[in-house]
Formats: C-alpha cells, structure tokens, sequence
C-alpha cells in the first residue's frame, strides 16, 4: 500500500473508530476524543506573551513581548490554547476548508479546556470574528460562528455579533504593517456591548485582525477585551 493510501486509511479510520483516540488510535478516556498522553504530547502554548499570546521561550517566558510594548493591541490580554503545529495545524485545516464536524468537536472541546475562565472572572459576551456575506456564501460555512454559537452554550456566555463592512483581501503573505492596514474598519458592533467582552477566531496569526475587531468593540462600549483563540502561529 503506498504511503499515501495509508494515510488515507488511517484518516478514515481516525473519524469512524468511536472510543478511540483521534491522535493514535488508543482507547480514549472519559468519552473525550484522545488519550492522556496524546493530550499531553500537544503543542500547548503555555510560555506566551499575556497580552498577544505570541510563544515565547528562554527569559522572555511570561513577560509582554518587545512588539506589544511598542504598540500594544487593542485588546487587554489574550487566552490561546495551543501552537498552530502538527496535529492541531492538521485539524483546523480539516475543520475550516472541509467543514468536518468531527475536528470542529475535537477542536471546541481544547478550546474549551485551554481558554475557560476561571469562576467569577469571564467575560459578559462573547463574539466571534464574522466573516464577510459573500465570503461565508462561497465557502458555505463560517467556521468562527460554528465555534463562538457552542463555546456559548458551554460556557454560558451570552452571544452577540459583529459584522463586516467589506471583504477584506486574504491576510495570506501579508506582513504585520499590511494585515493591520487591510482591515482598518472593517469591522463594525451595531449593538451596545458590556464592559467586558471575548473575541473569538480560529488562529491568531498577527493579532491583526482581533485588534480591528477590537477597536469597534471599544466604540461600541467594551473597556476590558480579551482575545480567544484555539491556536497562534508562531513568528
């Protein structure tokens, strides 16, 4: 069989085999799509700057990076579970330009266990970065909105919504000055917010974008923002 029908077949098996690790193929634990060491042996962004969530490493574990300090974003703190690497890499691809519901499960559920709030400390409302209309028609799925409506529920956050006032070019290749300047204003919040307020994407590359969709959340009323993600790219 050649490499390529293996890995096939082991995607397929990946997806069908229920009580088995999404990783590995071991029995998972608890009703939870992946065994303990497999859970373990994932890319957690743990040493990462509090404010944009970038991974640091060495001496700069835990504090506020150089690019944060010169132009803070506009969002007070981040929260962002893991490291946009290997398997977690694999899974968002597959949850995004597939739609599959299985990764999208397994990638709410990290999502859930990296970014919970401790009691008494979460935010008001929860929002999602919106995709464009036309954008959302074409790709006949708006991953962000799949994952803010059940990350809602569980954690019982109400949800609002953002909009998108134009469709904004791909962020892909574009540097950090460039990104910022392509979405200046593309974002609007229609309805007053509370005061403390999530905001909610698949991948952090930048920040670039949470920074736009927070600036109109801070016209719209929110003081204290945090940014939600399941996984940063590492720069």
């Amino acid at each position: 069989m050649s490499t390529f029908r293996r890995r096939e077949v082991d995607d397929w098996l990946r997806l069908v085999l229920p009580g088995r690790c999404l990783f590995c193929l071991a029995d998972s634990e608890g009703g939870r799509p992946w065994c303990a060491a497999c859970f373990a042996a994932l890319p957690w962004n743990r040493t990462a700057c509090p404010h944009c969530g970038e991974p640091q490493s060495g001496q700069a574990q835990g504090r506020v990076c150089g690019r944060c300090l010169r132009r803070p974003p506009a969002f007070d703190r981040s929260r962002v579970a893991l490291r946009y690497e290997d398997e977690v890499a694999a899974l968002l691809q597959r949850f995004k330009f597939h739609a599959s519901p299985r990764a999208g499960a397994v990638l709410l559920a990290l999502l859930e266990a990296g970014c919970r709030p401790p009691p008494g400390e979460g935010p008001q409302a929860l929002l999602a970065v919106p995709l464009h209309p036309q954008r959302a028609r074409q790709r006949g799925f708006d991953q962000g909105r799949w994952l803010a409506e059940r990350l809602s529920a569980r954690l019982g956050i109400p949800l609002r919504r953002a909009q998108r006032r134009r469709d904004t070019p791909s962020q892909r290749g574009l540097d950090r000055r460039r990104r910022r300047g392509n979405l200046r204003g593309a974002f609007r919040v229609d309805e007053p917010l509370p005061e403390r307020v999530a905001l909610l994407d698949d991948v952090m590359t930048t920040g670039a974008t949470l920074d736009a969709l927070a600036r109109a959340c801070r016209r719209a009323g929110a003081e204290d923002i945090e940014a939600w993600a399941i996984a940063r790219t590492p720069l």
